[in-house]
């Protein structure tokens, strides 16, 4: 997911500019070493892909796109395999690009196209089904929402409204709790959102609202919201790090959309360190992503990128999810860390639109809002 924080989140933003040209790059990976094998869900001999001219696989992410240093070493001693990091933008750019090369794909295997913006992916005939033994160690819920496998679940996240705890306590004034709380005057000013069109927790926020009050009214929600005056911007990074008065930006916005996982983010990476976080979510806002990995239709080399998918499914590199990119691991087995579900603050009922329902109405749900919020 584009959430994203700390020194090695800011390097790629300043090293891969959002509108930038997919290029091949090791972006922000690193060839440290790993220590320790990982067993593939699928394991297949080593000799099986000796040859003269070892095989690398182009793995396709966002700029965020950001594990641990060495997390491919792994993978390649188990499997002869080199993984080549390629960056490419934020999720609607990646998914943009690599649905107009469908078929003849500029890499192996792509990380990144979330339940809001599946539907595009799998219209575009993107992936090429495969079903990794993986699969059985995931919640049916979330592997139901691929019924043919074309993409395979990596992590789940909350998109959810965050705010500046002092910001509220300093003025004796209670926090929002609900969606229709935020339209109301006591809060007049006082939001800050990515763009829908522009931004992946953006669209998640729409889709929150459209799940919220339904396809018939969210469209009166957001009238009241712009005469509210929320704040709408191109991106995340510009919302929380600029805007947003809870974080590094110190802007004047204390309500930010963001993602439940933003509070852990701010205390484990907090320069002094701090017990406490500076931020919290409101929980009744959430809408559930749902993030996926699948091998791209056309790669000459399919066996081995579904070898890729199932060690980005492995129990190794799930456990190395929730402090790197700040989101839930999909493999049952796979731990939370301390540090992490301490500050993190989970929805026990986010908000969820069928993907299907997505696909068919994204586009007049932007074309709306558009009309509504910009014009």
């Amino acid at each position: 997911m584009p959430n994203k924080y700390g020194g090695a989140f800011m390097q790629c933003l300043l090293r891969c500019a959002a509108g930038a040209t997919l290029a091949l790059s090791a972006g922000c990976a690193s060839s440290a070493a790993s220590s320790g094998a990982v067993a593939l869900a699928s394991p297949v001999p080593a000799a099986t892909f000796t040859s003269a001219a070892p095989v690398t696989l182009t793995l396709l992410a966002y700029d965020s796109f950001t594990p641990s240093a060495g997390m491919f070493d792994a993978f390649t001693k188990e499997t002869g395999i080199e993984v080549q990091l390629a960056l490419g933008g934020d999720a609607g750019e990646l998914v943009t690009k690599a649905a107009l090369t469908a078929g003849t794909p500029e890499g192996d295997v792509l990380w990144g196209v979330d339940n809001t913006l599946l539907s595009r992916a799998l219209q575009a005939g993107m992936f090429a089904p495969y079903a990794s033994p993986n699969l059985a160690h995931m919640d049916a819920a979330v592997t139901a929402l691929v019924p043919g496998h074309a993409a395979t679940p990596v992590d789940t996240g909350d998109v959810c409204i965050n705010y500046d705890i002092a910001w509220f306590k300093a003025r004796n004034l209670a926090p929002p709790l609900t969606l229709q709380d935020l339209a109301s005057a006591a809060y007049k000013d006082l939001l800050v959102t990515p763009s829908p069109l522009t931004s992946s927790p953006g669209l998640a926020f729409l889709l929150a609202t459209v799940a919220q009050f339904g396809e018939d009214s969210w469209q009166a929600y957001w009238k009241q919201l712009r005469g509210n005056g929320v704040l709408v911007v191109d991106g995340w990074t510009e919302a929380y790090y600029t805007e947003f008065s809870g974080s590094s930006g110190k802007g004047s916005r204390p309500l930010v959309v963001s993602y439940g996982s933003s509070p852990p983010a701010e205390v484990i990476y907090a320069d002094p360190p701090i017990s406490e976080a500076p931020t919290a979510v409101v929980l009744r806002t959430c809408f559930r992503q749902v993030e996926f990995a699948g091998v791209l239709r056309g790669t000459a080399h399919e066996r081995e990128a579904q070898l890729l998918v199932d060690y980005l499914t492995s129990v190794a590199f799930q456990e190395d999810l929730p402090l790197t990119m700040f989101v839930y691991p999909v493999h049952q087995a796979a731990a939370l860390p301390e540090a992490f579900t301490k500050y993190a603050q989970r929805p026990a009922a986010p908000l969820q639109l069928d993907p299907a329902r997505i696909a068919t109405q994204r586009s007049t749900w932007l074309d709306e809002w558009t009309t509504l919020v910009l014009r």
